[in-house]
């Protein structure tokens, strides 16, 4: 009968040195009395260094300082708090780093010992694995959408084409109707109608790029002026009682940008906050730029009613828009403009209200 329990015991070892989840087992004052190969190899620590420590050694210093305060809840309340319920903790090797593990806990009574076992697996694999995956949907997601921008594009560019051409047309020929007596206001405005012709038509070209994935010339760009020029055609047809207020700090001077492109991002963020404050007294927005690294980072907020969490996930997806007549394409676009330039738009709710948006482009030096 005894070299049947000693084989029992024996294939009863065998099994948990080969099982591939960490077991350690530990008695009512929190000692380490087992340790498997698999948890070894977890942890860090050979079984010869770990028995007869308290099992707080493998925790973070968070949670080693309660264990044995639950261990003694448990003995005198007989209440589970994670007795026979799975959950997800943190574990510490022995060199000092924490991973994430799951952890399921047995009790075992027997011939007046007390023992409490621990199955432990390490989910550090798993969930980098979730993150590339998640990341892969991410990167998926952003091809769809510039499939969706690559399709609008050319279908604006192909429509939008003809009327520009129209316009300059009809502009020049105002030009050469211009005589000697014409206003000077009148002459200005013809003139700023051109200007905001040919602009239209970079603009159409841009996008025309970001369809077919093409590379615009960039160079060094005063980014000071850069945001005034886009700041006045924010304001241009607005309620001029929202503020405007620029703070850039002397080295974010100069950026290697798109010009027109980047111009199109602020344009449409100044725009987009004004209308979100629907001329309420006190509005103002705020631009900033600092210098971050080789990168200059530029923000526009506003003190407007800001926006839901539910709305800050789907701001940036084509075609989602609260407007009754947007389109629900501006953001998209600006979030593929900042991403050509090796930046990410971003979009937060601070804590004293408003809407703030972030994005940066490569700086220069002066």
């Amino acid at each position: 009968m005894s070299q049947d329990v000693d084989i029992d015991q024996a294939l009863l070892r065998a099994m948990l040195d080969i099982v591939p989840d960490g077991l350690v087992t530990i008695d009512t004052r929190g000692i380490v009395r087992s340790i498997n190969p698999s948890a070894e190899r977890v942890f860090g620590y050979p079984a010869g260094e770990i028995v007869g420590q308290n099992v707080s050694v493998l925790m973070p210093e968070q949670y080693a300082r309660a264990h044995d305060g639950f261990i003694d809840h448990y003995i005198r309340t007989g209440e589970r708090r994670i007795i026979g319920i799975g959950r997800i903790v943190l574990g510490r090797r022995k060199d000092g780093s924490t991973f994430p593990m799951e952890l399921q806990i047995g009790e075992v009574k027997s011939a007046g010992a007390h023992l409490f076992v621990g199955f432990v697996r390490d989910l550090t694999a798993r969930l980098e694995h979730d993150r590339r995956v998640a990341e892969l949907q991410a990167e998926v997601l952003h091809l769809s959408r510039l499939s969706d921008l690559g399709h609008m594009a050319a279908a604006i560019a192909h429509e939008v084409n003809q009327p520009l051409a129209a316009i300059g047309n009809y502009v020049g020929g105002m030009r050469r109707l211009m005589t000697d007596d014409v206003p000077p206001r009148l002459r200005d405005a013809i003139e700023r109608v051109s200007v905001q012709a040919d602009r239209a038509r970079d603009i159409i070209r841009g996008m025309r790029a970001l369809g077919r994935k093409g590379d615009r010339p960039r160079q060094a760009e005063d980014l000071e002026a850069l945001i005034r020029e886009a700041s006045a055609l924010a304001l241009v047809g607005t309620n001029r009682s929202v503020g405007l207020a620029l703070r850039l700090a002397p080295e974010a001077k100069l950026a290697v940008v798109d010009k027109v492109q980047i111009q199109q991002v602020l344009l449409n963020l100044i725009r987009n906050a004004i209308e979100a404050m629907n001329g309420a007294a006190g509005g103002l927005v705020t631009i900033a730029a600092a210098r971050m690294g080789g990168r200059i980072e530029i923000a526009v907020s506003d003190n407007g009613p800001g926006f839901a969490d539910d709305v800050r996930d789907r701001l940036f997806m084509p075609f989602t828009t609260t407007k009754a007549d947007g389109l629900g394409v501006g953001l998209s676009i600006c979030r593929t403009i900042v991403e050509s330039h090796g930046g990410t738009l971003t979009a937060e709710s601070p804590e004293q209200g408003g809407a703030l948006f972030r994005f940066s482009v490569p700086g220069a030096e002066d």
